[in-house]
C-alpha cells in the first residue's frame, strides 16, 4: 500500500503523548479517503493539546483493524474508551455490481 499522508495535526505523527479522558468516553476519529490509494486516513485529536491518533487502511475493514490496534497502544490499560466512533469528511460510496 502506498503512503497517504494523514491530515497535518501539530503534534500527531502515529502515536504521540498519552491522554488521560474519562474511560467511558466516546472518541471520534475524522476520516477522510486518501486520493493517492483509493483508501482511507483516520485522525483522533486528543483534549488539551495532549497528541493524537493518526492512521490509514487499505479500506474500511482494514482501518478499523488499524484503528483498534492504534487505540490499544495509546491508552493505558483500563484507560481505553469503551467505543470508537468514525466521522467521515465524506460519506463512501458503495459500487453495486
Amino acid at each position: 500500500m502506498g503512503r497517504c499522508t494523514p491530515p497535518a495535526h501539530p503534534l500527531a505523527v502515529d502515536i504521540i503523548a498519552v491522554a488521560t479522558i474519562p474511560a467511558r468516553m466516546d472518541i471520534v476519529f475524522q476520516v477522510e479517503p486518501c486520493l493517492e490509494t483509493g483508501g482511507f486516513t483516520a485522525r483522533w485529536d486528543a483534549p488539551a493539546g495532549h497528541g493524537g491518533i493518526a492512521t490509514q487502511g487499505e479500506n474500511l475493514a482494514d482501518l478499523q483493524a488499524m484503528i483498534t490496534d492504534a487505540v490499544a497502544g495509546y491508552f493505558d490499560p483500563g484507560e481505553a474508551p469503551k467505543h470508537v466512533r468514525l466521522h467521515f469528511a465524506q460519506d463512501p460510496v458503495l459500487a453495486l455490481k
